[in-house]
């Protein structure tokens, strides 16, 4: 049977383009940290590198049970991407200043023993240093509040001012100084004005 985090997860995926509170569960990610513009070659090099990784997850995790009859899972969709950003103190907004951490969910049955074991085969398979800066670790959850973002990254601004208004109206304010992306399009294969990114922040 084949984990589609489409199906079991609606509630964290299937989001509006209007804003909407929405308890976030404590998740396990594969997760690397950067700095910089995401247009350059280092953010795509750690995006290339994590989901070598993602799927080197899935493919060892789905051969390994293969032949189970049960009713367990012997599959799983890979998860889309997710970056969590932090722009850098001052009045002005830089790319080149910005701090990340973009990640990829892992299903809770995959375990921190079963990273170690895909990784070393991972590095043996398609060697790559940024590797050694992917770490496997539990995000804690809580209360977020999100809407779907469609079309450009630069136009983001605009359903980040309808979030700002949503928690004004209802009495919620930021937890902290970033905020989340979930990139559900492709955007080498997406044209920009159909990009489809959920953002969120955490509230209180």
């Amino acid at each position: 049977m084949k984990y589609e985090w489409k199906k079991e997860e609606k509630y964290l995926y299937g989001v509006k383009q209007k804003p909407q509170i929405i308890e976030v569960p404590d998740q396990k990610f594969i997760m690397i940290y950067g700095e910089g513009d995401p247009n350059g070659m280092d953010f795509s090099n750690r995006v290339s590198a994590l989901f070598t990784l993602a799927y080197g997850i899935k493919m060892l995790f789905k051969k390994m049970h293969k032949d189970e009859k049960d009713s367990s899972y012997t599959d799983f969709t890979v998860f889309p991407l997710e970056g969590i950003w932090r722009k850098d103190s001052g009045e002005s907004f830089d790319k080149n200043k910005l701090k990340y951490m973009i990640m990829i969910k892992q299903p809770d049955f995959i375990t921190g023993d079963f990273f170690d074991l895909a990784i070393k085969n991972v590095r043996e398979k398609k060697p790559n240093k940024l590797y050694d800066e992917i770490t496997f670790d539990i995000v804690e959850g809580g209360k977020g509040v999100q809407i779907l973002h469609i079309g450009s990254f630069d136009t983001e601004p605009y359903s980040f001012e309808k979030m700002e208004s949503f928690m004004e109206e209802y009495g919620f304010v930021r937890k902290s100084d970033f905020h989340t992306e979930i990139y559900l399009s492709n955007k080498n294969r997406t044209s920009e004005e159909n990009l489809k990114t959920i953002l969120r922040y955490r509230v209180k």
